[in-house]
């Protein structure tokens, strides 16, 4: 099941990356993380950043309310999302 949480200033969800993938899309929940697959590679930065766009275009909610608050070098991140509940991120990612 989807790891999602509320917290005081919006909800937080836990992600499984898979970089230098051949799109960029959202590929489903595997345990308690939500698939995401990114083009971009595992350098700089590159490939959260990638992460961040997509995650704000699926959920519509601006890149400057998206925070990756633990795992930024790792494939399995925890994701701040500012002004969302857990319950309204769920709404959004079935859509």
């Amino acid at each position: 099941m989807l790891e999602l949480r509320d917290g005081p200033e919006g909800a937080t969800l836990k992600i499984k990356v898979k970089p230098k993938a051949n799109q960029n899309a959202i590929l489903g929940v595997r345990g308690d993380a939500l698939l995401i697959a990114v083009t971009a590679a595992p350098e700089q930065g590159k490939a959260n950043r990638a992460c961040i766009d997509l995650l704000a275009r699926a959920l519509k909610i601006p890149k400057s309310d998206i925070k990756i608050i633990a795992g930024e070098t790792h494939p399995e991140k925890i994701v701040h999302l500012r002004g969302l509940t857990a319950a309204q991120m769920r709404e959004r990612l079935r859509a």
